[in-house]
């Protein structure tokens, strides 16, 4: 070790525990033991440009522990990112750029928002996949236009929990080669040492999973850590492991305890701990001259880099202009659904269940956008989320569009969001409504960090019958409505399922859920033009009443068939309602006043209809008394028998509308 990288490992230790003690908040002790392996890992291996971190051949980084940020935010700033003194001082401030936990799209080179333990660890996944489904289409002799690793930090904490075990699972499955993670074996945690829940042999388990696995037994043996990550390149058809021996606090009074972990040192155990190292202990972020050059000369290498590529890429439109026009369209988010070629699909189909429109669909989109990739939680028939013709991604075949993500709904989410993440991809995913609850946190991550991922949630009522309570979901179309920047659409039909399908290609401001029936419902033919013209608009008048309008029926998916149905036998009592589709509450939401007044006016009293939970309908109806839910689980027999026994029938619409007009 170079006299440089002692300098430069102090730097990242000292500027992470100075951001933690000024803020008084923090963890100090993950940057302390971790810092060789970040600096190792930036400084002998990463490819990147801070001067453009975006550039899309870079090498991907993950801080599976996200706690540890303070550390990453050291590593960002003396390696040249937008990234002031000021803001590391700023660190967990209001307005800074250095928040608690890496956030995605708010600090200039973090790639993926961490914090939640082993979503990172997940997610660096999807980034190893993306770079092997693109390289395989794409790359051609001589042309390795897509070519990067994906690197990162993992911890005890992350290989707990079991999103980050699915994953690893699936990426030895694949052989994902190209990601290579060093995990921080320290030993302790908030409680006290690993072995108090976490005995096993994790260097056993991962080589099951058919990883390769590498020690190094001195985390300051900055030599050895890249002897590993140079022999985890060398295996291409595995991914990497490479278990560090690191010490929680390092070099602190408080070095190997748990009280290091989520705390500032405190100024005693500071001032200790940079006079132990030989660091100033009258100064505060601190970046020696000869670390700050050093960093600053590698610049120019990182600017050479991403010069060559694009020199590269310029031949490569030379050589295969097809191929080229294709990769940057995906890249730049150039394609986009037709919708009238989706819809045409079913002018002559008279009835289908939602989730069989939305298979035919994807038939469609398929051609229509490159970049598309998915598959499902095990579920790929019943989903109807298998495109026809492209292939299934393997170790032999790297250019198959579906994934089989096996039974594995967590990982499958935040798999998805690293490949939405990467670029180049639109991902979509497929399970059963009621295994939300699987996926729930990864559509929360998805919805903070922005990403376009697509959850095809199928069988989404008590109409799902026989299976009974533990697959038929009730709560959870309004629990996904509740998550902000999350995009919910439950549609009626065959066309509004196309629709839904198109805002969710188009979405670029987060992730969507598609909600789909498994019972067969009418094509509404009598209504595509309304539906063409206003299911984007998220609610929209289906069918207006005749005559005096004296209130509205708003309902969602399979449940617009029964507004319907009530409309017509109110409308034989001289009662004239509006029927209104609402596919999606939050798109509707982001409508101007007028237009939504024009679809449910203030001044008449409103109903709502939906086989779910009546919970939250409120917004709308002013009263849950207005509203025909189910607010119990339901229960093992036919779907049609099951609906109707929840008064999800015409007859209970049309008691409700009447009682509530009397009031």
């Amino acid at each position: 070790m170079q006299n440089i990288d002692i300098e430069a490992i102090k730097t990242l230790r000292f500027l992470a525990v100075d951001e933690v003690e000024k803020a008084n908040s923090g963890h100090p002790g993950l940057p302390l033991g971790t810092a060789p392996l970040m600096y190792t890992i930036w400084d002998r291996f990463m490819k990147y440009n801070p001067e453009n971190p975006n550039w899309v051949n870079r090498d991907r980084f993950v801080l599976s522990p996200g706690h540890g940020s303070a550390l990453l935010y050291a590593m960002l700033h003396v390696a040249g990112y937008d990234l002031s003194i000021d803001e590391l001082k700023n660190f967990r401030q209001w307005g800074s750029k250095t928040p608690g936990h890496p956030e995605y799209g708010m600090t200039p080179g973090v790639d993926v928002s961490t914090g939640p333990l082993g979503h990172g660890f997940a997610m660096g996944v999807g980034f190893a996949l993306a770079e092997s489904i693109l390289a395989a289409k794409y790359n051609k002799d001589k042309f390795n236009v897509v070519d990067h690793y994906t690197y990162g930090i993992t911890s005890d904490g992350d290989l707990m929990e079991g999103v980050a075990a699915e994953a690893a699972s699936l990426a030895g499955t694949l052989g994902l080669g190209k990601l290579i993670y060093l995990y921080d074996d320290n030993k302790i945690t908030i409680e006290g040492t690993t072995d108090i829940a976490f005995s096993e042999d994790v260097e056993k388990r991962f080589k099951s999973y058919d990883w390769q696995v590498l020690r190094v037994n001195d985390s300051e043996d900055i030599d050895g850590i890249a002897k590993a990550i140079k022999e985890a390149q060398a295996d291409t058809k595995r991914p990497s492991l490479i278990i560090v021996r690191t010490h929680i606090g390092f070099g602190s009074p408080k070095q190997d305890s748990p009280s290091c972990h989520g705390e500032p040192l405190g100024a005693d155990a500071m001032a200790a701990t940079k006079a132990k190292a030989g660091w100033p202990t009258d100064k505060t972020f601190y970046v020696p001259e000869e670390v700050a050059s050093y960093f600053k000369n590698k610049i120019t290498t990182c600017k050479e880099n991403e010069a060559a590529f694009n020199q590269l890429m310029v031949e490569y439109k030379n050589a295969y202009p097809e191929l080229a026009e294709e990769l940057i369209g995906c890249l730049e988010n150039k394609y986009a659904p037709n919708l009238e070629e989706l819809e045409a699909l079913f002018k002559t189909t008279e009835k289908n269940a939602t989730r069989e429109a939305s298979g035919d669909v994807l038939q469609v989109l398929a051609k229509q956008l490159p970049g598309l990739i998915g598959g499902s939680a095990d579920l790929g028939p019943s989903n109807k989320t298998v495109m026809k013709d492209v292939g299934y991604y393997s170790n032999d075949n790297q250019t198959g569009r579906n994934i089989h993500y096996g039974v594995r709904e967590h990982a499958m989410g935040a798999i998805m969001n690293g490949l939405a993440l990467h670029g180049g991809i639109i991902p979509f995913g497929g399970t059963f409504l009621v295994f939300a609850d699987f996926l729930r946190p990864t559509v929360r991550m998805a919805a903070l960090m922005e990403t376009r991922s697509i959850f095809v949630l199928t069988h989404d009522s008590v109409a799902v019958g026989e299976d009974g309570p533990t697959h038929q979901p009730v709560e959870h179309a309004m629990s996904l409505r509740m998550i902000p920047n999350t995009s919910v659409i439950r549609p009626a039909d065959a066309l509004e399922t196309a629709s839904a399908w198109y805002m969710a290609c188009t979405n670029n401001e987060g992730p969507t859920a598609i909600l789909l029936s498994r019972q067969k419902l009418p094509v509404m033919h009598q209504y595509a033009a309304i539906i063409h013209e206003n299911a984007r608009k998220g609610a929209y008048v289906l069918n207006a009443a005749t005559g005096t309008c004296q209130g509205t029926i708003i309902a969602t998916g399979s449940e617009v068939q029964l507004a319907l149905g009530a409309q017509t036998e109110l409308a034989k009592e001289g009662i004239n309602v509006s029927v209104v589709s609402m596919p999606s509450w939050d798109v509707f939401e982001k409508q101007d006043a007028a237009y939504k007044n024009s679809v449910i006016p203030n001044e008449l009293p409103t109903f709502a209809v939906e086989a779910g939970v009546s919970f939250g309908w409120a917004r709308y109806t002013k009263t849950e008394a207005n509203v025909v839910g189910i607010n119990t689980f339901g229960a093992s027999a036919p779907g049609d028998i099951v609906m109707e026994r929840y008064g999800m029938t015409v007859a209970n619409v049309v008691n409700v509308v009447k009682n509530g007009l009397r009031k």
